[in-house]
């Protein structure tokens, strides 16, 4: 014969009831997938449109004119006056970037001398105007070292910080249309504990990333701003109702692209300002592209139909094509 406890009984009248309860639970029925009134490949195929969508556009050409070191470091230890370390990693990390992002044309200008010695040597070659030339400096720059120390322990922070300014110069009238500034900072901490732990020597990968931070922070407005410059490519050659322009689609130019036949406007000097101002162009045709030749971005061009107007100026200003605001 068994006896129980109270204490016994009550363990198994809960044990009972959370078995009934448990044997009364009713599991949801699990969840069917249903399969979208298009088969997986024509969902795969408008991915695919949608992501072109959104990543066209057509490529403006840049060039990074001078970046220097406004900042009195590094400069005691210059041989060379035109030695410029600090100012030269600023500009290679935003030519870098700007290439990398695959939205714009990127010409060398620091280093023009260089290239136009080596067109010497081939016997060919010029130098290509551009949309916006970029012009900047390192205006902040310094390094710092803090630190704690206790009875038996002791850190140490070493930070860089560094301050980029660019401004956009527009290439044909030398006016300056836009600025931008950036700040970056990095920095490394070491410790020990009763003579145990890391001891950190001078940390120049520092300065890189402060210089690295500087740039990122002002990449974006920069890239927004030379996007939003007017596009325009040159018409080379008109053969009946067909024109071939300058650009094909490494530079976001795409079969069946719509654009406009434009004339420029006049030009005319302000009382004003003392400047030059072009007056606005006149659209005066349409023009569908058809098709492309080239396998680079330096020799690329395309066929484009002409569907409306003409490609020729009747007062013989320059005619160009831009882009379609339809």
């Amino acid at each position: 014969m068994l006896f129980f406890s109270s204490h016994s009984k009550s363990t198994i009248t809960i044990l009972a009831a959370s078995l009934g309860l448990f044997g009364c639970a009713v599991t949801d029925k699990p969840k069917q997938e249903v399969e979208v009134p298009v088969s997986r490949q024509q969902q795969i195929e408008a991915q695919k449109v949608a992501i072109q969508v959104e990543e066209k556009t057509l490529k403006r050409k840049v060039a990074i004119g001078r970046f220097t070191n406004e900042t009195n470091y590094g400069k005691t230890f210059q041989v060379d006056e035109n030695s410029d370390p600090l100012g030269k990693q600023a500009s290679d990390m935003l030519a870098s970037r700007l290439v990398a992002s695959n939205k714009f044309l990127v010409f060398e200008r620091q280093d023009a001398s260089k290239i136009k010695a080596e067109q010497a040597i081939l016997k060919e070659g010029e130098l290509i105007g551009v949309d916006a030339l970029i012009l900047g400096s390192v205006t902040e720059f310094g390094r710092g070292t803090t630190g704690k120390s206790g009875f038996l322990s002791a850190t140490k922070i070493q930070t860089a910080r560094a301050k980029v300014e660019v401004r956009l110069v527009d290439a044909r009238t030398g006016y300056s249309f836009f600025s931008a500034s950036g700040t970056g900072e990095a920095s490394t901490q070491s410790g020990e504990v009763a003579g145990y732990g890391s001891k950190a020597d001078y940390d120049g990968s520092l300065n890189d990333r402060a210089i690295g931070a500087a740039i990122s922070d002002l990449q974006v407005a920069l890239m927004t701003k030379l996007q939003e410059r007017p596009w325009r490519t040159d018409i080379l050659k008109v053969s009946g109702n067909q024109l071939i322009i300058s650009g094909g689609q490494r530079q976001g130019i795409k079969v069946g692209d719509h654009l406009s036949v434009m004339t420029q406007g006049e030009t005319v000097k302000s009382g004003q300002t003392g400047f030059s101002i072009t007056l606005p162009p006149t659209e005066i045709g349409k023009a569908k592209v058809i098709s492309s030749f080239g396998d680079n971005e330096s020799n690329e061009g395309s066929i484009a139909e002409l569907v409306s107007g003409k490609a020729s100026s009747t007062n013989g200003s320059v005619v160009f094509i831009s882009e379609s605001k339809e």
